[in-house]
C-alpha cells in the first residue's frame, strides 16, 4: 500500500526541509478553510503533505486554528499517517528544554469540545481514546529521535537533548502562558508538558482513522521554576530554532521508516463507533462525512 505521511508543522516549523516539493494545494473542506495551503512533494521517496498549523508567517492563535479542516484536509489528501510537531513547556525537571517528548497520553483543559468532532448535526459518533497516540508511529521516531539526539551538543540541561517515550500533555486554552499556580497544579496533577494545540487534532485524527502522534519540542519550563523563573520570549525562540533544525532532520530519517510501517487499529476506528442508525442519518450531514463514512455506510 502506498503511504502518504501528513506533517504538521507547530510554532517556527512553517516549511519543511529536504522536500522535493510537487505543488501548493489550497483545499475547501465542509468545516472551512485550513489553517494554510498544503505542500505536497517526496522526501526519500515517500509521498508527503505539509501544513503550517499557525498560517504561514505565524498568523493564527491557538484558538482560532481551525483544526477540523486541517485534519479533513488531510483526509482529502489521502494521507494515513500524521506526525505533529509543537512547541511545549516542560512541567519536569528531567524534560529540560531541547529535549523531545513523544507524547503518549492528554488532558483537556480547553473549552472548545464540539471544535474536536467530526460528529454532531444528527449523527452520533464514540470514539475509543484511551490510547490517543498511535504506539507504531510513536516507537518509531522516538528510536530517530533517540539516536539524532545522542549526537547533539549540550543544551541549557547541560547534556545533550534526550527523546523521552511517553508524556503527558495538558492544552490549555492559551494565548497567554500559565500563571504560576497553574504551572504548579498541573505538575501536581502529574503532567509532563503543556501546549494549546495538540489535542483536537490527536481527536479528529482517531476520527478520520488516521495514525497520529506529537513529537513535542521542549522550549521552556512553562514558568514554574525556581531558576529558570518566567518564560523569556527571546529565549524561548532561541531554543525552538535550534528544536526545529534538530526535527527537521529527525523527520527526514524517520517518515520513510514510518511508510513501511504494517497497517493498525486506528485504521478501523470507526467500525463500531456509530450510534446512530444510518435509516436516519440526515442527508445534509452523511454528505459531509462521506469521507469518513462510505467505508462503512456505502451510499446505493
Amino acid at each position: 500500500m502506498n503511504q502518504k505521511i501528513g506533517v504538521i508543522g507547530g510554532s517556527g516549523l512553517y516549511e519543511m526541509a529536504h522536500l522535493e516539493k510537487l505543488r501548493s494545494r489550497q483545499l475547501t473542506t465542509p468545516f472551512g478553510e485550513p489553517s494554510a495551503a498544503y505542500v505536497e512533494g517526496r522526501l526519500q521517496g515517500v509521498d508527503v503533505a505539509f501544513l503550517a498549523r499557525h498560517g504561514v508567517g505565524h498568523r493564527l492563535l491557538p484558538a482560532e486554528i481551525n483544526h477540523r479542516a486541517n485534519i479533513y484536509g488531510f483526509k482529502q489528501l489521502g494521507a494515513t499517517r500524521i506526525v505533529s510537531l509543537a512547541a511545549v513547556g516542560s512541567l519536569r525537571e528531567e524534560m529540560a528544554p531541547r529535549d523531545i517528548v513523544m507524547i503518549d497520553q492528554f488532558v483537556d483543559r480547553t473549552k472548545r469540545g464540539l471544535e474536536q468532532t467530526f460528529f454532531g448535526h444528527g449523527i452520533v459518533g464514540h470514539i475509543p481514546f484511551g490510547d490517543p497516540i498511535c504506539p507504531d508511529l510513536q516507537r518509531t521516531i522516538h528510536q530517530v529521535a533517540d539516536q539524532h539526539l545522542k549526537g547533539e551538543d549540550p543544551g541549557p540541561a547541560g547534556r545533550p537533548p534526550r527523546a523521552h517515550l511517553g508524556g503527558t500533555y495538558v492544552n490549555m486554552e492559551g494565548p497567554a502562558f500559565s500563571t504560576r499556580a497553574e504551572s504548579n497544579l498541573y505538575r501536581s496533577w502529574g503532567m509532563d508538558v503543556i501546549g494549546m494545540t495538540n489535542l483536537a487534532e490527536a481527536k479528529l485524527a482517531r476520527e478520520a482513522e488516521i495514525c497520529y502522534c506529537t513529537m513535542a519540542l521542549v522550549t521552556d519550563y512553562d514558568c514554574w521554576h525556581q531558576v529558570h523563573g518566567d518564560i523569556k520570549v527571546e529565549s524561548l525562540l532561541s531554543i525552538l530554532r535550534e528544536n526545529i533544525v534538530a526535527a527537521q532532520a529527525i523527520l527526514q530519517n524517520a517518515i520513510p521508516r514510518l511508510a513501511e510501517l504494517p497497517a493498525c487499529e486506528c485504521g478501523h476506528a470507526l467500525q463500531h463507533a456509530i450510534l446512530t442508525e444510518a435509516s436516519v442519518f440526515p442527508r445534509t450531514t452523511r454528505e459531509k462525512l462521506g469521507i469518513l463514512l462510505d467505508k462503512y455506510y456505502p451510499e446505493h
